[in-house]
């Protein structure tokens, strides 16, 4: 299988050599280019708020133990995590919907302020090719079992050398119960 960043390079290289032939001078291909910019972000809204309905209708109580890492450069301790299936797939819609808000703000400051079109192109396709290929909507939508690569918690993307990965392992969880602190400081 061809990895998802391999595709989003190839997409984006033909949709810049396909702006290039486009008339965006146009009012008529422009509003077409804004329509199915627009679409693309409805169907991706639509897709969030199915998997939403998914999640709340499985009522996954299932228990969930994990270690966050500490924040990138911090001195504190990796966190212990105690929550449901449920509960984590909410946190991670919602943080997928707010990635796709700050694109849509991005896209709105680069097209209406500096009056950029081609990237509404590349913005129609690859949003919602991430929101297809998500873990959640796979699981959720596309009833695949959560299991390997789509167990949770869920792996990171790409980390230097695997610092700031979630961890789950009995080890680790009860390292961190014992090390943790919960924000107590030391005088």
């Amino acid at each position: 299988m061809v990895s998802p960043q391999v595709t989003n390079l190839a997409i984006i290289v033909v949709m810049m050599q396909l702006s290039k032939k486009i008339a965006f001078d146009d009012p008529d291909v422009l509003m077409m280019v804004r329509g199915v910019y627009i679409l693309s972000n409805v169907i991706i809204l639509s897709l969030y708020l199915y998997t939403q309905s998914k999640i709340t209708a499985k009522k996954d109580l299932t228990t969930l133990k994990y270690v966050e890492p500490a924040p990138m450069g911090s001195t504190e301790e990796p966190k212990p995590v105690t929550t449901t299936n449920m509960e984590y797939d909410r946190g991670q819609l919602r943080t997928l919907m707010k990635g796709q808000l700050m694109g849509v703000g991005m896209m709105c400051v680069m097209h209406i302020y500096f009056k950029y079109t081609n990237p509404l192109l590349i913005q129609s396709i690859l949003p919602l090719k991430s929101a297809l290929e998500s873990n959640l909507v796979k699981i959720h939508v596309f009833g695949k079992p959560a299991t390997g690569d789509l167990a949770r918690p869920f792996k990171a993307g790409n980390s230097f050398m695997g610092q700031g990965q979630v961890k789950s392992d009995k080890a680790s969880i009860e390292n961190a119960e014992k090390n943790y602190r919960g924000g107590v400081k030391e005088e």
